[in-house]
């Protein structure tokens, strides 16, 4: 059992690795502008590969790369060069799933290790042990498995095996991902990282004599999202993951902002490293509950780790949950040790504001003697991108990040 699980964040370009790792990532995962699974992530072109992982590598954080596409033949010719360039950059594993893959990574990268993406839907030890032996370090497993499962796994495979698991974040309705509709329907190829989601619509039964007459498809009295999947939260199971052998606790988002990095992150972190200076009297923090409410997500749910009978699907909308807001994003400090942030959203004098550090519980106050550049104090400041000054009792940090509970809650 590994008292000391991994935390891995996402990092969709080089801004969110930078606020994961501040927020206390051990690693993270990226993607260049080819073979990834998130084609609508910015991702990082061959030079901020370089930056970002030499950058990480200085801060003690890994940097694992994902190659996880299922390539045809016209993939092929560029992926060597591709994998002798991560090679190069310093990469810490590169995420793979297809066997072809695997043996260009053998061939053209032989000193990184490889992690087996969740792609290849590992459900049982005899699946890692193939991998196992196929010379991989890590398996990350798919997300159908129980908590009792995922242990089973862990008592019959290798102790230098590594087991990742996802813990947070959006949930896929087809089995670990593998999903033709999207291409299927919109010619957008999940399999390559461009999936347009069309799980989430909302669809209707129409007769071919009777165009136009739109009958809903309901599984029941809640609707007709049949295929919507909520979103995985285990921020209250922190101990369950440890003690069923997984060693290091994956948040999915790569597609998601440096806010939803850093927010998540930070709750996690706190999590694991309460409960690694206390595993007998270990208590979640409170806060860390109320942290990943404060980022946009779906109804959470626990997925499968405790078996199948939690419903995991949302039948009212697809639309998410956002309760808060960001109203800046840091900026520096002036010369007279303000805090100066970017404005993001509206901010009224007087109203209630909190602000997100790394490492630390949030900080509330009152929007009270906020000026602009020019020294002006406005009731309302209301220019996107404007800078604000914003006084402080200590001294920011400098990935600290300023929010507010939204007005009108989507």
């Amino acid at each position: 059992m590994n008292n000391r699980p991994e935390l891995l964040a996402p990092a969709g370009d080089l801004e969110k690795l930078r606020f994961a790792a501040a927020y206390g990532a051990d690693a993270v995962y990226l993607a260049g502008q080819r073979f990834g699974m998130r084609a609508a992530a910015a991702n990082f072109d061959d030079t901020a590969l370089r930056e970002g992982i030499a950058w990480a590598h200085v801060r003690g954080v890994k940097c694992y790369i994902t190659v996880n596409i299922m390539p045809s033949c016209r993939d092929l010719p560029a992926l060597p060069a591709y994998l002798e360039l991560l090679q190069d950059a310093g990469a810490d594993a590169l995420i793979v799933a297809d066997v072809g893959v695997i043996r260009l990574a053998h061939k053209h990268a032989p000193r990184v290790p490889l992690h087996i993406s969740t792609q290849t839907s590992i459900l049982n030890h005899e699946a890692a042990n193939f991998w196992a032996d196929l010379g991989a370090e890590r398996i990350v497993l798919a997300r159908e498995l129980s908590l009792e499962e995922i242990a089973e796994i862990r008592a019959k495979t290798p102790k230098t095996l590594e087991i990742e698991a996802f813990v947070h974040g959006a949930m896929c309705i087809s089995y670990s991902g593998r999903c033709l509709i999207s291409q299927y329907m919109t010619g957008r190829d999940a399999n390559h990282g461009a999936c347009a989601q069309p799980c989430r619509w909302n669809y209707a039964l129409m007769e071919e004599k009777r165009p136009g007459e739109y009958y809903p498809v309901e599984e029941d009295a809640r609707g007709t999202y049949l295929y919507n999947s909520k979103d995985l939260c285990m921020i209250e199971h922190i101990p369950e993951l440890v003690q069923a052998g997984v060693d290091s606790f994956k948040i999915e988002g790569r597609n998601k902002t440096a806010y939803y990095a850093a927010c998540v992150t930070g709750a996690y972190r706190a999590a694991i490293d309460a409960y690694r200076a206390d595993p007998a009297g270990y208590v979640l923090p409170p806060f860390c509950r109320d942290e990943v409410d404060k980022v946009s997500h779906r109804e959470y749910y626990t997925g499968f780790y405790f078996g199948s009978g939690e419903n995991g699907q949302h039948y009212g909308d697809s639309q998410y949950i956002r309760a808060y807001e960001v109203v800046g994003m840091p900026a520096g400090r002036d010369a007279a040790g303000r805090a100066v942030f970017a404005l993001k959203n509206r901010i009224f004098d007087g109203e209630e504001l909190e602000l997100l550090q790394p490492g630390k519980a949030p900080y509330v106050f009152r929007a009270q003697g906020i000026v602009d550049d020019e020294e002006q104090a406005l009731p309302l400041f209301n220019v996107p991108q404007m800078r604000v000054h914003v006084p402080l009792p200590f001294a920011a940090d400098e990935y600290a990040i300023l929010r507010k509970k939204k007005e009108r809650p989507d």
